[in-house]
């Protein structure tokens, strides 16, 4: 792959330099101009290598995608032919199905903007439940990383394999992938959701035996709590030793955080994907090696 510039707004320095620093390429800081009325305008000190990578995590989305696509014409016209999203968390992906009538189907209106933006797309632990082919879902070739390795270096060593735990059926590829990495045992539970902060848990199969064991909850993202603080309850009640929470994408407020803690969890990670208290587990070699990859072939 030909030399490559990693682009970021001044809110992600910090990662961005990690994944900037891990392919030992140049960082360049997006000026961004807000006007009155609150529009913004990007601006590129040119020239732009003729591949670049834009890091832009899309967390809080809806004033970040505007200025993405606008900062993505711009490097366009700075210079760059090839150009890489690297988003370690994928907005808008959770709303896959019209699930009520008069809903949008968001996933295919944004995957549609940033597809034709960009010519590849690198993220992260993207909710695909329904999805299943990201790359054609946006049009353009795209990396969905599995960031096991990194959380499960971030987790206390465990004496014997523990329970691996899921919270509701659309985890179950998330954990037998974990397990297969901790060779601890299987639980998944089965959600029902009615509403943001109103869920109800059950076990799959028989009710959950954890009794002296320790047990990790996994998780793609948390955001509420509500899913998270349901499963801990049930652990204690079923005598769990310890209760370790690994999750991609945290975005928990401070008192969901620490009430998990308070409720018996001893260790609560997730990547530096988001900006969180929780990040324990760097992607920036992960995300590096997907960018030398997928750079090869455009």
């Amino acid at each position: 792959m030909s030399a490559i510039q990693i682009f970021a707004f001044a809110d992600e320095r910090a990662p961005a330099s990690r994944l900037a620093a891990a392919l030992n390429a140049p960082l360049v800081m997006i000026e961004t101009h807000r006007f009155p009325d609150g529009e913004t305008l990007p601006h590129i000190p040119p020239p732009a290598a003729e591949i670049s990578a834009l890091y832009c995590s899309l967390d809080h989305p809806n004033p970040k995608l505007v200025e993405l696509l606008l900062a993505a014409d711009a490097l366009r016209r700075a210079g760059c032919r090839r150009l890489i999203l690297v988003a370690p968390y994928l907005c808008y992906m959770r709303q896959d199905a019209v699930f009520s009538p008069g809903e949008p189907l968001s996933r295919d209106v944004i995957a549609s903007l940033i597809g034709r933006a960009f010519d590849a797309v690198v993220t992260v632990q993207a909710h695909l439940h329904r999805t299943g082919d990201l790359e054609a879902l946006l049009g353009v070739p795209a990396m969905n990383l599995i960031p096991i390795e990194p959380l499960a270096a971030a987790l206390p060593a465990y004496d014997t394999p523990p329970i691996v735990l899921g919270p509701d059926l659309e985890s179950r590829g998330w954990v037998e992938a974990w397990v297969e990495r901790l060779h601890g045992q299987p639980v998944v539970l089965r959600k029902t959701r009615y509403g943001d902060r109103d869920v109800r848990e059950t076990a799959e199969a028989n009710p959950v035996e954890a009794t002296g064991r320790a047990v990790v909850i996994v998780d793609d993202i948390a955001s509420s709590g509500v899913t998270l603080t349901k499963a801990v309850q049930r652990l204690r009640r079923a005598g769990a030793a310890s209760i370790d929470i690994a999750v991609a994408h945290a975005m928990t407020t401070p008192g969901v955080t620490d009430a998990l803690m308070k409720a018996g969890v001893r260790r609560f990670v997730s990547t530096d994907s988001v900006r969180h208290s929780t990040n324990a587990a760097p992607l920036a070699p992960l995300l590096a090696q997907a960018v030398r990859t997928i750079g090869q072939f455009l």
